[in-house]
């Protein structure tokens, strides 16, 4: 028998927070940075994607307690191929420096 691992169809990332200037935070566009993604053009290839947020809640709605907010990355953010994202409802602030997953679809090739 062969020994098959299974396969990622998404790339890991974590949510920095709001974009921001000095005093004010803008709620409606969130930061995020994909695992192995360093510079602007690396970016490139998830422009698009579709992002979830997953987290686990108190109470359950039909059997499960998992939620997802969906959103999509939209354009980088400045050099270090952090990107933004935007999301149906905007994210909470207890999803700072929580983990999302970044669907490889849709494909642009």
């Amino acid at each position: 028998m062969v020994n098959v691992r299974p396969q990622r169809l998404f790339a890991k990332g974590r949510v920095l927070g709001h974009t921001r200037a000095q005093r004010n935070s803008k709620e409606h566009t969130s930061l995020l940075q994909i695992e192995n993604v360093n510079t602007t053009k690396d970016t490139e290839f998830y422009l698009g994607k579709r992002v979830a947020y997953v987290y686990k809640a108190q109470r359950e709605v039909n059997g499960s307690r998992v939620r997802v907010i969906w959103g999509k990355v939209t354009r980088p953010h400045g050099n270090s191929g952090v990107v933004r994202a935007k999301f149906r409802s905007n994210l909470p602030p207890k999803a700072f420096g929580a983990s999302c997953r970044i669907m490889l679809y849709p494909s642009r090739v």
